[in-house]
């Protein structure tokens, strides 16, 4: 049972909460702390003390006086107003995690909320409710204002919900999943909707799948090898010794173990050639950095999960401490830095995706097919993950170098922390495409070999893949395989061994 608010929060054990495999609550210590920072609230409400969004207005509105009968409709509006967000909705996965991460942040006690907001906020990630938040509408300061006040209003009622894949009323889908709409006390608005909960939410999805990324991407590049005849022996012990990396040392194991036990290693051990391309024998060095850089984007992920980013935070005595903690600025950096260490993985996989058609490279047939000429084989696959991987360099380009003053000039730096993570998102799904193109064109290769074998667990892999998707000795439709090893992959990245390879990584970095 995870403490809300008391636990520390981890990329693990956040995808434990978000897939059912562990629960929250708030514990009787917790619950009390919140009620008593509250009350010190409630006091100087009483008072007559202004503070602002509570008995002011927002932003460049921060001097207007609001009459205490108007609290609650003052932050009811504020939701209304604020759900300006436009475009596509974000994924799902993405939005049960901005509910449950801004449930554990109120939960850290400097809000001033409810314990009762916890419950409900729990008590609607529990029932499965998905709000349907548009992606587009924040620029990273005062937080996520948009996409979390979009999350909001649904959960008050007013706003859509996902249902098999399309909004609906959420209205509706409340009452279908037996919870009553959410209703705003004085402060809970603004507490609910000012912090970089949205951005952390994306580059925690973008995270994880950037370490499958990295764990496919060993296999697909251990194949790769394989198949063009190339030498492991870039991956040997006293490499990584030498430029001592620690995530040097965890790739090269996890390369050479996908490798044990492989005839065609043994086949060509002395065939006289003395090196390989760098899209193969530097793939330690690119692959380790990667990975380098994921444990980098983890600690900033980690440490944004435990953070209050609200404005103001209040201490014990109720005093609000007015603060720039709902600036996105580390959420923005980590996840540029992730966009751009995923497109460098996308363009090295590319580049043996190229290696592995060419014969002169290789010495595998023109384009992994058997009648090239009459068949083209895997030439536009090629150009698909091409595509791909020039759309990434786009896309790398850093939004955190951007900034736009919105508010009438109150807000006059922001970081551009969601735009930054929704691209991140985008880059981390390309190279998976580019990634399955790669462990396609390697498998076609490898069987090119027969008829010697690969490792044991690759061969275990390639055996399950051909369920999939067949051995191509004449063209069939492109898009269909592709679209057919996609799956398989995802479905792959959820059993053993791939889904163990994913958490052999994760909990080497983590540790």
């Amino acid at each position: 049972m995870f403490r809300i608010g008391e636990d520390r929060m981890t990329l693990l054990r956040l995808l434990d909460l978000l897939e059912g495999r562990d629960h929250a609550a708030l514990s009787d210590e917790r619950r009390r702390l919140l009620a008593q920072r509250r009350q010190a609230l409630l006091e100087r409400m009483a008072a007559g003390e202004v503070i602002y969004g509570v008995n002011t207005g927002f932003g460049k509105l921060k001097d207007q006086r609001i009459p205490d009968d108007r609290l609650r409709e003052l932050q009811v509006r504020l939701v209304r107003s604020h759900a300006a967000g436009t475009g596509e909705p974000l994924p799902p996965s993405v939005v049960r995690a901005m509910l449950f991460l801004r449930a554990h942040t109120l939960a850290l006690g400097y809000s001033a909320v409810r314990p009762e907001l916890i419950d409900r906020l729990l008590e609607y990630f529990e029932s499965g409710l998905v709000p349907w938040v548009p992606a587009q509408g924040s620029v990273g300061a005062s937080g996520d204002l948009a996409p979390l006040a979009h999350m909001v209003l649904a959960l008050m009622g007013e706003g859509p919900c996902w249902v098999d894949g399309q909004p609906r009323p959420a209205r509706e889908v409340l009452q279908a999943h037996g919870v009553a709409p959410l209703a705003l006390e004085p402060r809970e608005g603004i507490a609910l909707i000012n912090g970089t909960t949205a951005s952390t939410a994306l580059l925690a999805v973008a995270l994880h799948r950037s370490f499958e990324n990295l764990a496919l991407a060993d296999l697909a590049g251990a194949m790769t090898l394989d198949a063009a005849q190339g030498s492991v022996h870039p991956m040997d012990p006293p490499v990584c010794e030498t430029r001592p990396y620690p995530a040097f040392r965890i790739v090269a194991r996890q390369v050479r173990a996908w490798l044990e036990g492989s005839e065609i290693l043994e086949h060509h051990r002395a065939c006289g050639k003395i090196q390989d391309n760098y899209s193969l024998r530097c793939m330690l060095q690119v692959h380790g950095t990667v990975l380098e850089a994921l444990g980098f984007v983890r600690r900033v992920l980690e440490t944004e999960m435990n953070s209050v980013t609200d404005n103001p935070i209040f201490l014990d005595d109720g005093a609000p401490v007015y603060n720039g903690n709902f600036h996105g600025a580390p959420v923005a950096m980590a996840a540029d830095l992730l966009a751009t260490v995923l497109t460098t993985l996308s363009a090295i996989s590319e580049r043996r995706i190229f290696h592995l058609m060419t014969p002169e490279m290789s010495g595998l047939p023109a384009f992994l097919t058997p009648e090239p000429g009459l068949n083209s084989g895997f030439m536009m696959l090629h150009v698909t993950a091409a595509a791909l991987v020039s759309e990434n360099k786009t896309l790398a380009h850093p939004a955190s170098v951007d900034t736009i003053p919105t508010s009438g000039n109150q807000e006059d730096h922001v970081s551009m922390s969601l735009w930054a993570a929704r691209k991140a998102l985008q880059v981390v799904e390309n190279t998976r495409r580019v990634l399955t193109i790669e462990l396609m064109a390697a498998a076609q290769g490898i069987e090119f070999r027969r008829p010697l074998r690969s490792g044991p667990r690759i061969e275990e892999v390639l055996a399950s893949l051909r369920q999939a998707v067949p051995f191509r000795a004449e063209d069939a439709v492109a898009s269909e395989d592709l679209a057919r090893a996609e799956a398989w992959v995802e479905a792959q990245l959820r059993r053993p061994p791939l889904r163990d390879e994913v958490e052999a990584v994760m909990i080497q970095d983590a540790g």
